[in-house]
């Protein structure tokens, strides 16, 4: 016969182990570095509202810092993965090797030239105050790919660092501290409304390459070698969330980074037709060659051209995702076409 207290200790033992079995496995705790409040970073918001970090077994920490805090953060050991740009990111590459980037999501921002309102060419910045964030900065290797589409070169302006992000340079520009700066959108939508001129757009160059790499410390992915695999996989899941869902995307982002609701649809909008986000994350032949190509300084172009870039680009673990068909599960079997594409197309 079961008594009352028998009973009362056989419910609390499977209370216990019901409750043990329910307890979510342990999440490793890691902090990832955003270099700018930008549509870059989206998928980062989206997958940190949508709970893919914690799927992949991590508690991720989303930390903001302009170039060069991303770098320092992964070399102190603060960070685990930023989302850099591919040149910036191939600069301090090949410093000294430790650093390796490991596949592409993102190909690029929306990126204008903006100035005041008597400007009404590129050409008209010649001998003018040109604001970026910092000397080789992304803005300001976008701004010198536009210039060069004009016959100008680094040296026909007066570079201004302003030491902030895309908030702080249209701030330079609005105030008068600058004659023109390198704005996204959909900061760049409210300066138009005010009056002030885009004069040309990165997105109207498919020959100006700016993507963002996944970028580890090496030494950090020897000990964690599943890492960069998991961290992609979040990524990828979150790029997925971006195309199916445009309301979720949308209150992610402005979560993080509030915006006019109206201008964040005209970014998504333009990212979704574009297909900005890369849904099978290679890093091209042609986009390191670009930057090899067009280095920020003669310096650095001479360390670039000498370096090996084989030893900092990896793109293994994108092939071994295709391999196992995380894509194909994730995306359906339509992605076969573009994962073959893709492939031929990384940088070996």
């Amino acid at each position: 016969m079961v008594t009352p207290s028998r009973l009362v200790r056989f419910t609390a033992i499977l209370a216990f182990i019901s409750t043990g079995w329910s307890q979510p496995a342990h999440l490793e705790k890691i902090t990832i570095n955003y270099a700018t409040r930008t549509g870059t970073t989206w998928p980062l918001y989206i997958a940190k509202e949508a709970g893919y970090f914690e799927k992949y077994g991590f508690d991720a920490n989303l930390a903001f810092g302009v170039h060069p805090a991303g770098i320092a953060m992964l070399v102190s050991g603060q960070a685990a993965m930023t989302n850099y740009p591919l040149e910036q990111a191939m600069i301090a590459a090949s410093r000294d090797g430790s650093l390796v980037m490991i596949g592409s999501s993102y190909r690029k921002s929306l990126f204008a030239l903006m100035a005041g309102k008597d400007a009404q060419s590129v050409r008209d910045l010649k001998g003018k105050r040109l604001g970026v964030s910092q000397i080789g900065d992304a803005p300001y290797n976008y701004a010198v790919g536009l210039l060069s589409k004009f016959g100008l070169t680094p040296r026909d302006v007066q570079w201004v660092p302003i030491g902030t992000d895309v908030n702080g340079r249209a701030a330079a520009l609005v105030s008068g501290r600058v004659d023109a700066t390198m704005i996204t959108a959909p900061v760049y939508f409210r300066l138009e409304a005010q009056g002030f001129r885009s004069l040309a757009n990165t997105s109207d160059y498919d020959d100006i390459y700016a993507p963002t790499v996944y970028l580890f410390k090496k030494s950090l992915v020897a000990a964690n070698p599943q890492l960069p695999e998991l961290l992609i996989k979040v990524h990828t899941e979150a790029v997925k969330r971006f195309y199916d869902d445009k309301e979720f995307a949308l209150k992610a982002y402005l979560k993080f980074t509030p915006e006019d609701r109206a201008d964040l649809e005209r970014v998504y909008d333009r990212y979704a037709k574009t297909n900005t986000f890369e849904r099978v994350p290679y890093l091209t032949t042609a986009a390191v060659q670009y930057m090899i190509s067009h280095p920020v300084d003669d310096q650095v172009g001479a360390r670039m051209k000498n370096f090996d870039f084989h030893s900092v680009v990896d793109n293994a673990p994108v092939d071994r995702l295709v391999r196992e068909g995380f894509f194909e599960k994730l995306f359906g079997p339509g992605i076969k076409a573009e994962e073959d594409r893709k492939a031929k197309q990384a940088f070996r």
